[in-house]
């Protein structure tokens, strides 16, 4: 079945599935370890942030899980077809 916009033209259907609510969800609650980051496949940035929550022994876990959750509540406001244009096609990494 075709889906079609207020004008009768046909919406191409988005082949990626959204890992918005996922990657929001763990954004915030374990943002300070970067897990989010692994989950949309940015492993550079997963572990830059493990990195400096494990080698300050905790103490830059304050910091990675401001970004966490920061990040966590951006991808939960935004839609999927947002979140997949931004974070998933263009591979947008950093907030």
């Amino acid at each position: 079945m075709e889906v079609l916009d207020e004008y009768g033209n046909v919406i191409p259907k988005n082949n990626l599935e959204s890992k918005r609510v996922v990657a929001g969800v763990l954004g915030i609650l374990l943002g300070a370890l970067g897990v989010h980051k692994f989950v949309l496949g940015y492993t550079n940035q997963g572990i830059i942030m493990l990195a400096i929550a494990v080698l300050t022994c905790g103490i830059g876990a304050g910091l990675t899980s401001i970004i966490g959750l920061i990040e966590g509540i951006i991808y939960l406001t935004k839609t999927d077809e947002e979140f997949i244009s931004t974070y998933q096609l263009n591979k947008k990494e950093w907030f």
